[in-house]
């Protein structure tokens, strides 16, 4: 990348969805893990496999993941892993995420900044905002 700020947004599919609950007490929310395929279409066009730490229950759920993504990012070839997270409170939903320094290969080395994703009634997205 060429140093500047730069906002792009992808939608992506997910293709695979398996998940387990590993503990699930009678009191307090069930905890458990997926793992999910997306294919990634737009200004990415490329496939990920991301790992999930699950929380939720009747009063809000929560999640943190590891994915890498591989493909076509603004031109440029490669792979790079995200770490993000979301809290949904009630339909007050609230995401995180970051490139993994360090993690880019290809062109898409020295990859930085930052990751949202978003489900919503206008379907699924990711905007990097990236700072190289």
């Amino acid at each position: 990348m060429d140093g500047q700020t730069r906002t792009l947004t992808a939608s992506f599919e997910v293709t695979d969805w398996s998940d387990e609950v590993y503990d699930e007490p009678a009191e307090g929310p069930a905890m458990g893990t997926a793992t999910v395929a997306k294919r990634f279409t737009g200004v990415l066009e490329g496939t990920s496999v991301a790992r999930l730490l699950t929380a939720g229950g009747p009063g809000g759920r929560g999640y943190v993941a590891s994915e890498r993504i591989e493909g076509v990012l603004d031109g440029r070839r490669g792979s790079f892993v995200v770490q993000h997270g979301g809290l949904d409170a009630g339909g007050d939903l609230r995401t995180f995420g970051h490139v993994v320094p360090g993690s880019g290969t290809g062109e898409l080395a020295g990859l930085a900044g930052e990751v949202r994703f978003r489900h919503d009634e206008s379907g699924a997205a990711v905007t990097f905002v990236l700072t190289s």
